[in-house]
């Protein structure tokens, strides 16, 4: 989503001037100046790089598949995968871009965490909306797979190209949605700590309305989760119970090893999202509330520790969801399985040589003992 700096760059340059009484509200734009990260925009720079690099490979592979496969069932999944590598790869080069601007200004003052410019209000709808989508992707591709597997006629009937390129404009049109409440007064968008960042207000004095924000952007991704969840349990259960019965023939054992691996590749990605995506949900859900009923709350480093790792995190998921689709393809599973095996079966006739040469050893010794 965006490249985020090293722990160094949160230290604090140094004490800032007491305030004066009458400059309070300059309060906040000097604990900001105090706290400003490194102009060093490496960390940032590398990651947004590694990101586009990761979905343009998948995006690659991707086409090379739709082509091969444009009139048979797995069209829709690799539409439905297609879309949702782009998303991650927009995902990381207009949030990174946002944010290698902010390093851009140097040393100097970054933005005032009480007053977010345009550039904020923009990183922070973006980090909700490419955010939102991919979960929301991955959930749609989970209930998709579900419906082929569990009832393939109705899917062949229901799911066609066009249905599929319109649930796409749903879906991101609703993230879409979502990310734009703060702007007709539902929740807020501000710095966060180190001020190279954009999110939903979550410290410092949060309101009622930016609390319904964080717990709607939260049941969402929640709601997302344990959907695929459900989706790729009744899907793998239906895989295996097919496979115990040996149901399959020969034209269908094809299509169920396509099968299980789609729903191998969406286990892997909800476990991913999983991965990536709790940390920020529940770090901000806990600093929401405690703003909430604390209006003071929101100075400590331990909260803001803990919102800049949940976004490290939560970056990792776009690097990471194409390297899911790309090692999880069925060709590549067979040649691990083969380097394995191969593997094995060299250290197998190995251990029989080193067996046989000992054991030809000690009959030659115990002949000559018969024979002296």
């Amino acid at each position: 989503m965006l490249g985020m700096p090293p722990s160094n760059a949160s230290a604090v340059a140094g004490p800032s001037p007491p305030t004066p009484a009458n400059h309070t509200g300059t309060a906040a734009v000097e604990a900001c100046n105090a706290t400003r990260p490194a102009s060093d925009p490496t960390a940032a720079g590398l990651t947004m790089t590694l990101g586009i690099l990761f979905n343009v490979v998948a995006l690659v592979i991707l086409a090379k598949a739709y082509n091969r496969f444009r009139r048979r069932s797995k069209a829709t999944f690799l539409l439905l995968a297609s879309s949702l590598v782009a998303t991650d790869l927009a995902g990381h080069v207009i949030p990174g871009a946002l944010v290698l601007r902010r390093y851009s200004a140097g040393a100097g003052f970054l933005g005032d965490p009480e007053r977010p410019d345009a550039s904020c209000l923009l990183l922070g709808g973006c980090m909700v909306f490419f955010g939102l989508c991919p979960l929301f992707l991955g959930c749609a591709m989970a209930a998709e797979r579900c419906l082929g597997v569990a009832r393939p006629l109705l899917h062949a009937r229901l799911v066609t190209t066009a249905r599929t390129k319109m649930a796409l404009a749903l879906i991101w049109l609703l993230a879409l949605g979502v990310a734009l409440l703060p702007y007709f007064g539902l929740g807020a968008y501000t710095y966060q700590f180190p001020w190279t960042w954009c999110f939903i207000r979550v410290t410092g004095g949060a309101g009622a309305a930016d609390l319904a924000f964080v717990l709607l952007f939260s049941a969402l991704a929640f709601g997302s989760l344990a959907l695929a969840f459900l989706c790729n349990t009744v899907s793998g259960c239906t895989l295996v119970r097919a496979r115990i019965k040996k149901r399959s023939r020969s034209q269908r054992s094809s299509a169920r090893s396509h099968d299980t691996e789609m729903v191998v590749q969406l286990v892997g990605i909800m476990i991913t999202s999983c991965i990536c995506w709790s940390p920020l949900l529940v770090f901000a859900l806990m600093s929401v509330s405690r703003s909430y009923g604390d209006p003071a709350f929101g100075a400590g480093d331990a909260y803001r520790g803990l919102m800049v790792t949940g976004v490290r995190m939560a970056t990792c998921n776009q690097i990471l969801d194409p390297w899911v689709y790309i090692l999880l393809r069925r060709a590549v599973l067979k040649k691990i399985y083969r380097l394995t095996k191969r593997q094995a079966g060299l250290k197998g006739s190995v251990l029989r040589s080193i067996r046989w040469d000992v054991g030809s050893f000690q009959n030659s010794e115990k002949n000559s003992v018969t024979k002296t």
